[in-house]
């Protein structure tokens, strides 16, 4: 009679790894997430519409310059990813930028010589 523990014949035996199982995803209802999605209005075609960053600069070449609220109409774009747009094109676009404050408080960006 051989009289082995469990825990010799684990200790003995080696590993041997299991296979993994693949996951199923789990199923999701994309009908109801779809449904609830509006698309945006655009205001310009697609074709005739150039990119935000052209548009923007083209803005600040203006004479009297671009305004804060009117460069975030233009481009959808929050108040913060402006100014930090505007950094960066000062910084690393080389362009000299000027900005000025008007009497009602808006930040005007303008593009310098």
């Amino acid at each position: 009679m051989n009289t082995t523990t469990e825990s010799e014949k684990n200790a003995s035996a080696p590993e041997v790894p299991q296979p993994k199982t693949k996951r199923t995803p789990a199923k999701k209802a994309k009908s109801a997430k779809k449904a609830g999605r509006a698309k945006k209005a655009t205001s310009k075609p697609k074709a005739d519409r150039t990119n935000k960053k052209a548009e923007v600069i083209a803005m600040m070449k203006r004479a009297k310059g671009a305004a804060l609220p009117e460069i975030m109409k233009a481009t959808g774009w929050q108040p913060h990813t402006v100014r930090g747009f505007v950094s960066i094109l000062g910084s690393k676009g080389g362009e000299k930028i000027e900005s000025s404050k008007n009497a009602a408080g808006e930040r005007t960006y303008k593009i310098g010589k």
